[in-house]
């Protein structure tokens, strides 16, 4: 975990890459409820019988559940002191280069992107890279816009 003490350090270190979370695993029961609460229920996700005959052998987590990994992984690489709030504010550029099967492991790379001065905060832009270990590409790649109010 890197620690930043406020926003001038943030600043600091823009450009940077700011390290890794740990590694998470995504179980199957994790993408049976995530498919629950979207309603995506598409069989390679939901139903191993099926997604063994498939193009991957086994079940995938969905993109989008891979996406909603990264605040809990974000929060495990960085922090920064006295700020009231951060909140989502946007993603950009988001892509899915590689799947992820059930029960692999995940973990997100942050790099610092950009620290900008706005209306009610500092807008703070990283590329969150998530890679599934053992993979040969990134499980998902997003650029985070986020929103600081000290």
């Amino acid at each position: 975990m890197r620690t930043f003490d406020g926003i001038p350090a943030l600043e600091a270190a823009v450009g940077e890459h700011l390290g890794y979370s740990d590694w998470h695993t995504i179980t199957q029961e994790q993408i049976d409820t995530f498919a629950k609460g979207t309603g995506d229920f598409q069989w390679i996700h939901i139903d191993p019988a099926e997604a063994a005959k498939g193009p991957f052998g086994t079940t995938i987590a969905h993109g989008y559940l891979t996406l909603a990994l990264v605040p809990m992984l974000v929060w495990q690489v960085y922090d920064v002191q006295g700020i009231k709030m951060g909140v989502n504010y946007g993603a950009d550029k988001l892509r899915f280069p590689s799947p992820v099967p059930v029960n692999s492991r995940v973990r997100a790379g942050v790099e610092l992107l950009e620290v900008a001065a706005g209306g009610h905060g500092y807008q703070v832009i990283t590329r969150v890279t998530i890679e599934r270990e053992g993979g040969d590409k990134p499980a998902c790649v997003v650029d985070t816009v986020s929103i600081l109010v000290p």
